[in-house]
């Protein structure tokens, strides 16, 4: 690749790598809750085309797209190292594979933790529902676990809908509620598992009411209105903090922007960058600084995602 004007070769390759990119993304982005609402609220007849979704081979690649994420850097890294003829590109679509893939795993562990401890509120209301109704308290435990299984929907990597979403101590808890065992310590146990801690409030809750014979209903509406309170603080400040997050993303793609604005004005960014000695030593340092701006970036807006 040599600099100067570029000719409509150039132009159809780099409006090829757009279009490419903006598909893989909208693909990414698109909510399946707004399909799932779709198919059972909207009349209609359903379109042709719909009918190979269901195609197993395209449900497959699908479902690769979706869990393995992290391999989305090998074909932005091919495609970098066929514009830029070299091998640097693939290198670094390596190097990002195991980050991505960490990145991608703690995302979805805290996800899975608010969702178990979005549960346990749930649990904390349906044994309260069953205590007020009449129900003695290891069957009103009994029938709000069923509740929490029933309403929670199966997660990939182990959720906590679906069903044992108590983890391993799940099968201690039932039989405790169901044969009169030591309930609190099987919730205690429990309470150990990723976003389940609200659990040991229940515990001591359960174990109050026994020792002391006060009012278990009433110290698990306000536990759950404490698990539900703090929910609602999380959400509220992940919403402050959704312009934060975007401002990183926003200063995290502009180097891409000057790439994709250097390759439009026939300068040929990636043949400077990737096969002179001063444009190397600037993608070193541009990616090093990149790389440090990000990650404080993040701890930043992180840290106050935690307070």
């Amino acid at each position: 690749m040599t600099g100067g004007t570029g000719g409509p070769a150039d132009y159809a390759v780099h409006a090829a790598a757009l279009c490419a990119g903006a598909a893989v993304w909208l693909a990414a982005m698109r909510d399946p809750g707004v399909r799932r609402a779709r198919v059972l609220f909207v009349d209609g007849p359903a379109e042709p085309w719909r009918a190979w979704r269901s195609w197993p081979p395209l449900l497959g690649a699908g479902r690769l797209v979706v869990e393995r994420r992290e391999w989305w850097c090998v074909p932005v890294a091919v495609l970098l190292a066929v514009l830029g003829a070299s091998v640097l590109p693939l290198i670094a679509g390596a190097v990002a594979v195991p980050l991505v893939r960490r990145w991608v795993r703690a995302r979805t562990r805290r996800r899975q933790r608010e969702r178990a401890g979005d549960t346990v509120a749930v649990l904390c209301g349906a044994v309260v529902g069953e205590l007020r109704a009449g129900q003695e308290p290891g069957q009103a435990l009994l029938a709000g676990l069923r509740e929490c299984a029933a309403d929670g929907e199966p997660q990939a990597g182990g959720g906590p809908g679906g069903g044992a979403w108590l983890g391993d101590a799940e099968s201690a808890v039932l039989a405790a509620a169901r044969f009169g065992g030591d309930v609190p310590a099987a919730l205690r146990q429990a309470a150990d598992g990723p976003g389940l801690g609200g659990l040991s409030g229940m515990a001591a809750c359960w174990r109050v009411a026994v020792d002391g014979g006060a009012g278990l209903a009433a110290g698990l509406d306000r536990l759950g209105a404490a698990l539900r309170a703090d929910r609602r603080r999380r959400e509220e400040l992940r919403a402050q903090l959704a312009g934060a997050w975007s401002t990183v993303v926003v200063l995290a793609l502009l180097p891409v922007a000057g790439l994709g604005l250097g390759a439009a004005l026939g300068a040929d960014p990636l043949r400077v960058l990737l096969h002179t000695p001063g444009g190397l030593f600037c993608l070193a340092v541009g990616g090093f600084l990149e790389a440090a701006g990000l990650f404080w970036a993040c701890r930043i807006v992180s840290g106050a995602e935690t307070l």
